[in-house]
């Protein structure tokens, strides 16, 4: 009985294959966005992992305060003073066939016991390390990245030196190698007694000498825990693409079951049980669901390796993180995608397995249909979406008064509860101004019959436009952060580079750097800067670290620089700042709730420094609090190195000339002049590059809603050519019926992407108010384009006309006597 009853219903596919395809293609395309997207997070944080593995995060980093480098002297002595300190050289080498990764020298005796190296490959591996040919540790994914600088087996340098023999290590991070500490300062052309840094433990409270400088774990910023927001944007982005192709699935369940109603009650009228019936949907969505995963996960994955090598520049950018360029997934990645597809499916399936359970099996003669009860379908979306409403407003206002950095999760919920509020309401509102429209064309007996049918073909098409909607709201709503944050970032750089060169020169060369330039009648005026780290302290806030930084207030930089906050003006702010006050970042100021006017006390070398907040100016990008003061203050408050000079030159001069003349005059030891328009190509790019995988799923999720609505035409062909078929018996041509279709579909369409509008403008500000804020601490300008609103309407148009060529060409294809034999069937 059991195979008989699932042979019978599986032969419901065998009649009407679209059906079968629909399901399918909404579970694979749903499955494959969101499991390339968790592909992309899974590689990156196993990344991220095995950085956190090489050297344990709360280790502290000694530097000399003059900004020199290190020397072996330095480390001697303060192990000879009993100082547990380790070296570290760490720098960039370039292989054979220009590849570049980093080398780290490392001298794992003296390595504190949490940094973990001393756990890979035990005594017999850490002797071979120590000790001629010595060896080179690298993960398999940066070997196989690497093939263009193998030879023989071995790595070998541009130079033509080859590396020591390769050892497989899976906890060292992407393209990084770890060798022997002599062998390391070998290859890197560096003299024998250099150091690139100290390690020492955070417990250690040992004194160190006045010329060292120690940077304390916890000043340093964490990019593993700034990039959660990159990776939660991603999933974000993924789950609405899970939910726009479940759409597909749900709308394809639907019109499955209505079609197998009969089919359902003859079986039940011969004798089979209802939970049998319930139990053979079940596994038949349970092997539909897994065909479609792992059809889903494969693509996910190839479509992941084509988006990761824009994700991985992205976050070594933006965040310092070195991200593999090849996919790396655990076992638990395969069974989380298809629990997470097949866990969508049956919330999708649970409507239809409901009402297969509650089937009664005496109402032979009425056969249910989607359009039944549509006006109380109608009003519950409507209430519920209300409620929903009701929510977003209450965590508007719970977050209000919460600070930034718990804001994250809960704007992604305040977003997530007003979309779908939206997409409740839009097939109310779609019936409600169909039922106007109708009542106001009654002597317009085709246009009203159109409408009137349009109507009745809600319930078929509201899941593909609620689809459409949340696309394009989507689309808008991201289209229009990135435009903000490009007109913005770009306006920022041109304010920011004021001077046309920028140079760094080594600090035993900086003086008479800046002597020799001053010196040269092309250059105006110069602007050295400094950075040092300190702890800030006021009244109302416990005590954080902050990154000091410090600029020259000429004319030329306080003419340019943006301020967003002062209490005088610009002007006095300036001149409050050359006095002695301080610049606070946006992102200071949102954390700490500081102000201009506010006064706070900055930790320093010579004692606390304690000033008044004469601004706060924007900086993008910068993940980290910052207190700006002048270079003269850091010099003699923080002893802070010299850091880079802005060269500003007079009009005419050119570049490349004056770097030319430097290198003869003065020894840079490989430091260059960069030109400000190289600079901002270089800021550009890295721009460019971290929005591509943003574009490319709004974009995807803009195809899976065509395709919803695809599917729903196509599934619903057939019964449409017959309702159609009278208005052929009455003299309607088919070209004009053909027309009539598409006009229908265009304006539901049409009137989904108006409602979109102003979805997709709250949407931006939810990105830029809320989510940016919490994310990284400071907020973008809201800003609209109106070409992208006009786009929004145009690409609804799109969508709608695709989605019906196909069944418009089968209906112009038709022939009368088709569509007459369709009406009797019906």
């Amino acid at each position: 009985m059991i195979a008989a009853a699932g042979a019978t219903l599986l032969s419901h596919y065998r009649r009407h294959p679209a059906q079968l395809v629909m399901l399918l293609l909404g579970l694979w395309v749903a499955s494959a966005l969101w499991s390339g997207v968790q592909a992309i997070n899974t590689s990156a944080r196993d990344s991220y992992d095995r950085s956190a593995a090489l050297f344990d995060a709360g280790l502290d980093r000694l530097e000399r305060r003059d900004g020199e480098a290190l020397l072996l002297d330095d480390y001697l002595a303060l192990r000879q003073a009993g100082i547990a300190v380790s070296p570290i050289i760490e720098g960039e080498l370039v292989l054979l066939g220009s590849e570049r990764v980093t080398l780290l020298g490392i001298e794992p005796l003296t390595l504190p016991d949490t940094s973990g190296i001393q756990a890979s490959g035990g005594p017999e591996a850490l002797s071979d390390f120590l000790q001629p040919p010595w060896r080179t540790r690298l993960a398999a994914d940066t070997l196989a990245s690497l093939a263009s600088a193998r030879q023989e087996g071995g790595l070998v340098s541009a130079e033509g030196r080859r590396l020591p023999p390769l050892v497989l290590d899976s906890s060292v991070p992407p393209d990084t190698l770890i060798t022997d500490i002599g062998v390391a300062g070998s290859l890197l052309g560096l003299p024998a007694d250099a150091i690139s840094h100290l390690l020492i433990a955070p417990g250690d409270s040992a004194e160190l000498p006045s010329h060292l400088v120690r940077l304390r774990a916890e000043r340093l910023a964490d990019p593993g825990q700034l990039s959660d927001s990159f990776h939660l944007n991603l999933t974000a982005l993924g789950l609405l693409a899970l939910v726009v192709g479940l759409f597909i699935v749900h709308a394809a369940l639907s019109l499955t079951l209505e079609q197998r109603l009969g089919m359902l009650r003859t079986l039940r009228a011969l004798g089979v049980p209802g939970t049998t019936l319930v139990a053979l949907l079940a596994a038949e969505l349970l092997v539909l669901g897994l065909i479609g995963a792992l059809l889903g996960i494969v693509s996910g994955v190839w479509l992941a390796g084509q988006l990761l090598p824009d994700v991985a520049a992205s976050l070594a950018s933006l965040y310092g993180e070195q991200v593999g360029g090849e996919l790396t997934l655990p076992w638990h990645y395969w069974l989380g995608g298809i629990a997470i597809t097949l866990g969508g499916l049956f919330s999708a399936g649970a409507t239809t397995l409901w009402r297969a359970a509650h089937l009664d099996v005496l109402a032979l003669g009425h056969r249910q249909r989607w359009r039944s009860g549509l006006q109380r379908q109608l009003a519950l979306m409507a209430v519920v979406g209300a409620g929903l409403w009701l929510l977003a407003l209450a965590l508007w206002l719970w977050l209000t008064g919460q600070p930034p950095g718990e804001r994250l999760l809960a704007g992604f919920a305040l977003v997530a509860v007003g979309l779908l509020a939206a997409t409740l309401w839009l097939p109310p509102l779609l019936g409600l101004l169909l039922g106007w429209a109708v009542r106001g064309l009654r002597h317009r007996p085709l246009a009203q019959w159109a409408l009137a049918d349009l109507q009745l073909q809600l319930p078929r098409l509201q899941l593909a436009m609620m689809a459409l909607l949340l696309a394009l709201a989507t689309n808008l709503g991201v289209g229009s952060m990135v435009g903000g944050f490009r007109l913005t970032f770009l306006d920022w750089l041109d304010q920011r580079l004021v001077a046309e060169a920028y140079l760094r020169p080594p600090a035993e060369r900086f003086e008479a750097t800046q002597a020799w330039l001053e010196a040269r009648d092309e250059v105006v005026a110069l602007l050295p800067t400094r950075r040092a780290d300190a702890s800030l302290h006021s009244d109302s806030l416990d005590a954080r670290p902050v990154g000091v930084y410090g600029i020259t207030p000429t004319s030329q930089l306080t003419q340019r620089w943006p301020l967003l906050d002062t209490t005088a003006g610009v002007d006095l702010a300036w001149q409050a700042f050359a006095q002695g006050d301080a610049l606070v970042n946006e992102q200071l100021a949102i954390a700490t709730g500081l102000g201009p006017g506010d006064r706070f006390t900055l930790s320093s070398p010579e004692g606390p420094l304690e000033t008044t907040i004469a601004a706060v100016y924007p900086d993008y990008g910068n993940p980290r609090g910052e207190v700006t003061l002048t270079t003269t203050a850091l010099a003699e408050r923080f002893a802070a190195p010299p850091g880079s000079l802005g060269i500003v030159l007079s009009e005419g001069s050119g570049v490349a000339a004056l770097g030319r003349e430097l290198d003869r005059a003065i020894d840079l030891e490989g430091a260059s002049l960069l030109d400000q328009q190289g600079v901002k190509q270089q800021a550009q790019a890295i721009f460019e590059r971290t929005f591509t995988i943003t574009r490319a799923l709004t974009v995807l999720t803009l195809a899976v809603a065509g395709l919803a609505l695809l599917t729903s035409l196509l599934a619903q062909g057939g019964e449409r050519r017959a309702q159609l078929a009278p208005l052929w018996a009455l003299g309607v041509t088919r070209g004009r019926l053909a027309v009539v279709s598409l006009a229908q579909l265009s304006l539901a369409a049409l009137v989904t992407a108006l409602l979109a509008i102003p979805l997709g403008i709250a949407l931006t500000w939810g990105l830029v108010a809320v989510i940016n804020v919490a994310a990284f601490g400071w907020r973008l300008p809201l800003h609209i384009f109106p070409s992208q609103l006009l786009l929004a309407l145009g690409l609804a148009l799109a969508v709608a006309w695709l989605a019906a060529l196909i069944p418009l060409w089968r209906l112009w294809r038709s022939r009368p006597r088709q569509l007459l034999m369709e009406f009797s069937a019906s």
